[in-house]
């Protein structure tokens, strides 16, 4: 079979994206420049094509690694890869926030992997956010347009909302909501919208949960709730479930157990904005 040298390079690409694990940490600026124009937004109309056939919350297998909060960090994505686990012997659950370089391996790998890698939606994750937090201009300053910036926020709202994990671990990126008392609720959310600033979608994306205090608070953040051990004891009673799963916090040790070790918060940028100091 003969290609013609443009399409040649697409495999090229592509080949070097799904064999990750040979990739070292030092090797980010080749990921990087390989990436071209044409052949992300391949790859996000593919993954989108993926995405939008997922329900709202997915049903994932152990064994698993769950990620938190990657924030951009390239670098630390290879070694989480490295230290997890290859694909596909093991799977992986991405609870949200990524940057054009991060999520473009992660949308390379869904697509090679869809059944074996699942990315749930981020509170960043959203057109305005991406305007004023240096998505944009960093989608502008590497391609010169923002053409891959419209296509990369058009597929954030077809990224699935929540995880159970073996029927035992409700996962998302933020936490609990006032709005939602039973799973069945999140899967009749139409998600393929913007964050909304109130409501069970921002909650799920935004909401923390509270160590010393009990029921629904206010969230110093101006988005989601602060909530207790009385709630998360109510939801994981009503729903069957076992450990609320989410991310969104900085946690110095890189994971923290509240409500009698039944809500873990786990963020996985260390050193997050390479001055703070913590694992991952």
């Amino acid at each position: 079979m003969i290609y013609n040298s443009n399409l040649q390079l697409k495999f090229k690409i592509i080949l070097v994206a799904l064999c990750f694990l040979p990739i070292q940490p030092t090797d980010y600026f080749l990921f990087q420049t390989l990436v071209l124009k044409s052949v992300y937004i391949s790859i996000i109309d593919q993954a989108k094509e993926i995405l939008v056939e997922e329900p709202n919350i997915v049903s994932v297998r152990a064994p698993l690694t769950i990620c938190g909060d990657v924030h951009g960090q390239f670098h630390d994505l290879i070694k989480l890869f490295h230290i997890g686990g290859r694909l596909p012997d093991t799977n992986y659950l991405f609870l949200g926030s990524q940057s054009v370089e991060t999520f473009s391996l992660i949308l390379c790998l869904k697509v090679r992997y869809k059944d074996r890698l699942t990315v749930l939606r981020g509170n960043h994750e959203i057109e305005k956010s991406t305007k004023y937090m240096g998505f944009y201009d960093e989608c502008q300053r590497k391609y010169g347009t923002e053409i891959v910036w419209k296509h990369i926020t058009d597929v954030f709202g077809y990224l699935p909302l929540a995880a159970i994990v073996e029927n035992s671990l409700f996962c998302t990126h933020g936490g609990l909501s006032p709005a939602i008392e039973s799973v069945e609720q999140i899967k009749q959310l139409n998600r393929v919208q913007d964050i909304p600033h109130e409501g069970a979608i921002c909650d799920l994306l935004w909401s923390d949960p509270e160590e010393t205090k009990m029921g629904w608070g206010v969230s110093p953040r101006g988005a989601g709730w602060t909530w207790g051990q009385d709630i998360t004891d109510k939801f994981l009673h009503q729903n069957k479930l076992k450990m609320v799963v989410g991310a969104h916090q900085l946690v110095m040790e890189g994971f923290q157990h509240v409500h009698q070790r039944k809500t873990v918060t786990i963020f996985s940028a260390p050193n997050y904005c390479y001055r703070c100091g913590n694992q991952a």
